[in-house]
């Protein structure tokens, strides 16, 4: 790493992360063309299936964009406009990153591609390939039954035992096969990516995948820690080899540490310059925003502690008696600090809270609040997996 590294202060890092997530100000269009822009603003959006008060892909929408309700994100994106794939863990990601993906498929280590290979006969690849690229788009249980194969086993997590949807798993991961819409209860329809995204499927890649994903991913974070964790997750054999190093070198990536603490990040090239520009292009807003477990925003605890002063841990997997807080909670962001966090469910479509914790010397405007959870709320007549999910779970003590 370059060892003039540049510093900044607290403030300007909160003001440069609130700017860079788009969390100051509206910056985007309402509907439909707000929510395609801020995915190529976000570059990726962590998916989630957990939907208690709307799915980490709606708060992340629904926190920023006005004319947005739960399940719009995969309605205004799929398919044409984006493709799921590891980034950040699973991730929404616009179309024009699938030319990247696509060639670097064949050589992926990810996901453990080569385990479900060696489970697979010879031909079942073929065979599911075809039938998608005849009868899609189609969900996994649409298609014709393979068989049965020895499920994965990931420490007690057990993954499909039919080989059609382990097929699938292989196709998707080599890029041979894309999600192109997600039904009721988050069910994925997959196709063949010459018809889901017709204008981007046979692009070329240009940039060694290396170079291009690790500018993705500090673009994607804003303060990338150069430390281990799960903001590297498929990246993570790259963090600490050559690449990194020759980027801040060439200028394309800038190294920097904030004031008060030792940690490094990496940051966008001219990062600065781009948070005056966006603090005089965005007029700061009085919206109360209802961040989601996996906001980019929040991707860092320990950053997010130093720079805002707020402890957050999401507490999904732990048991209920060692919960601080609760299972699904969620921050709240309002007029640039961190006010207080909440936990709710859905009831008949609209949000009810369970707790809401203020943070010590905030206070939580209640009608801006009010006003938040109407957002999360769904359409009179319209219900969600989350009221089913959301029981499931045992409260804390």
């Amino acid at each position: 790493m370059r060892s003039l590294n540049r510093t900044i202060s607290r403030e300007v890092a909160r003001r440069f992360l609130l700017a860079h997530h788009g969390l100051r100000g509206r910056e985007h269009a309402p509907g439909a063309p707000g929510v395609r822009a801020l995915l190529a603003r976000l570059r990726c959006i962590q998916l989630d299936p957990l939907d208690a008060v709307g799915t980490n892909a709606d708060l992340v929408a629904i926190a920023r964009l006005d004319d947005v309700s739960r399940g719009d994100v995969y309605r205004h994106l799929l398919p044409t406009h984006a493709f799921e794939h590891f980034a950040k863990e699973r991730c929404l990601l616009p179309a024009s990153a699938f030319a990247h993906y696509r060639a670097q498929a064949v050589e992926t280590p990810w996901w453990r591609l080569g385990e479900r290979l060696k489970r697979l006969e010879p031909g079942v690849l073929e065979r599911v390939l075809d039938e998608v690229r005849a009868r899609g788009p189609i969900t996994a249980a649409g298609l014709t039954d393979q068989g049965r194969v020895e499920a994965l086993d990931w420490s007690g997590w057990k993954g499909t035992g039919r080989v059609t949807s382990m097929a699938l798993e292989v196709l998707w991961t080599r890029c041979q096969v894309v999600v192109a819409g997600r039904g009721a209860r988050g069910v994925r329809h997959y196709d063949v990516p010459e018809r889901a995204l017709p204008d981007h499927h046979d692009a070329e890649a240009g940039a060694p995948f290396a170079d291009w994903a690790l500018r993705e991913r500090v673009e994607a974070a804003g303060l990338l820690p150069c430390a281990s964790g799960p903001w590297w997750s498929m990246l993570s054999s790259l963090r600490n080899g050559p690449e990194v190093e020759a980027l801040v070198y060439a200028g394309a990536l800038e190294a920097v540490t904030v004031e008060g603490a030792n940690a490094r990040y990496l940051a966008p090239a001219g990062f600065l310059d781009r948070l005056e520009a966006l603090e005089a292009a965005v007029e700061p807003d009085d919206t109360l925003r209802v961040l989601g477990p996996l906001d980019p925003m929040v991707w860092c605890r320990a950053l997010v502690h130093h720079v805002f002063d707020f402890e957050y841990v999401w507490e999904v997997y732990k048991p209920a008696e060692q919960r601080r807080w609760g299972w699904y909670v969620c921050p709240l962001l309002h007029r640039g600090r961190f006010v207080g966090r909440f936990e709710g469910h859905t009831e008949g479509g609209q949000v009810v809270v369970d707790t809401l914790w203020t943070e010590p010397g905030a206070r939580v405007d209640r009608r801006a609040f009010k006003r938040a959870l109407a957002r999360l709320s769904l359409p009179t007549g319209k219900s969600n997996a989350g009221e089913r999910k959301g029981r499931r779970f045992s409260k804390p003590q």
